[in-house]
């Protein structure tokens, strides 16, 4: 990617599933301690897995995902020859007591990408639409309590701890706790 590179955030719909999938399991089988699905969880259940949330009928509710493209031309956003650098989901809880809560999940960016301020600008672009979700006040996720990155990048953007789950994540019988965070509308 270079300086006349165009990077830009939209809502991804389905004709995106392959692009999505491809670059989720890369993120899957390099950081397998920052993902609650394992790769092979994820090879086995399939890209279709996700379809429900690409299809988008739930997005205006906080069911939705955001996809950071890399092109040239920005008219090349929904061209087959846009790169998908980063992804990022939003689910919001569906029980009745809980609809004021969502969470961040699946945030990933390709390494080729990284340092670029692609994972902020999706995080920007969730934040943006979580405020307009009606009835939504909090925003929640879980990042690996050694991924000093990804914390700082959360903290950036508003979100504070507020725990520590330990042994989260068993990752081949090495168990990886996480810290919670939480970020109000």
């Amino acid at each position: 990617m270079n300086d006349a590179t165009a990077v830009f955030i939209r809502q991804l719909g389905p004709a995106d599933r392959d692009a999505y999938f491809q670059l989720r399991l890369r993120g899957l089988k390099a950081h397998p301690a920052s993902f609650g699905q394992s790769y092979e969880e994820a090879l086995a259940r399939g890209p279709e897995q996700h379809d429900a949330r690409l299809q988008g009928l739930r997005a205006a509710e906080g069911e939705f995902l955001l996809g950071a493209f890399a092109s040239a031309d920005t008219s090349a956003a929904t061209a087959a020859d846009a790169s998908l650098l980063g992804i990022v989901g939003l689910s919001r809880n569906q029980h009745d007591k809980e609809r004021h809560k969502a969470s961040v999940v699946g945030m990933y960016v390709a390494p080729e990408a990284a340092g670029r301020g692609i994972g902020r600008a999706l995080l920007d672009e969730l934040l943006a639409r979580a405020a307009r979700i009606d009835g939504l006040r909090q925003i929640q996720l879980m990042v690996g309590s050694r991924n000093e990155g990804a914390r700082k990048l959360y903290e950036s953007v508003g979100f504070s701890q507020y725990g520590c789950e330990v042994g989260a994540l068993n990752v081949g019988g090495v168990f990886h706790d996480a810290d919670l965070m939480v970020r109000f509308m």
